[in-house]
């Protein structure tokens, strides 16, 4: 009986400290105070990285994304979206043995009227790939899966500065 007690007040206290350390879920990416409700996503209709943004902004629930640029409170361009591979290093023979991958984009949060939210922002990602002549098929795959992984981190690096704009006074801004 003394027993059950001892591991009955071990469990009650060890789930009230663990209950009173302040863990907190982070939440969603964006902010609930950014100066705009409604946004226009300026990326072509085939582009992966536009639609990826597009999913993300709607499962955030915080943003309105709205088909017409006149619509939106907001509008995000995607200025440039650039992916290249650039050989890194090369073996004894002089063949490619590693690469990096480069993915760059620049982008810009502004109004309807030009004001700008974000200046033009350049975020560029960089990957090693290494390269075997005998698993060509794999370094492909393996290319496209670092492709992904980079444009997911870009959107996510995306939304945090969006989430980081603060509201523009209009007296100063015009």
């Amino acid at each position: 009986m003394l027993k059950n007690r001892r591991l009955l007040t071990l469990v009650l206290a060890s789930s009230l400290l663990l209950s009173a350390c302040g863990f907190k879920l982070r939440g969603t990416i964006l902010g609930g105070d950014l100066p705009f409700k409604s946004i226009y996503i300026a990326a072509p209709a085939n582009s992966t990285l536009g639609s990826e943004l597009r999913r993300y902004i709607r499962g955030s629930g915080e943003l309105a994304i709205k088909d017409r640029p006149e619509e939106a409170e907001a509008i995000l361009d995607i200025v440039s979206e650039v992916r290249n591979k650039v050989i890194l290093s090369l073996n004894s023979q002089g063949r490619v043995r590693e690469y990096v991958l480069n993915y760059q984009v620049a982008v810009r949060v502004r109004n309807n009227a030009g004001v700008e939210y974000m200046p033009p922002t350049t975020i560029i990602l960089k990957r090693d790939l290494s390269y075997n002549e005998a698993q060509v098929l794999a370094k492909e795959a393996e290319e496209a899966m670092l492709y992904r992984d980079m444009q997911s981190d870009l959107v996510q690096q995306i939304l945090r500065r969006i989430a980081a704009i603060k509201p523009v006074d209009n007296a100063t801004a015009d």
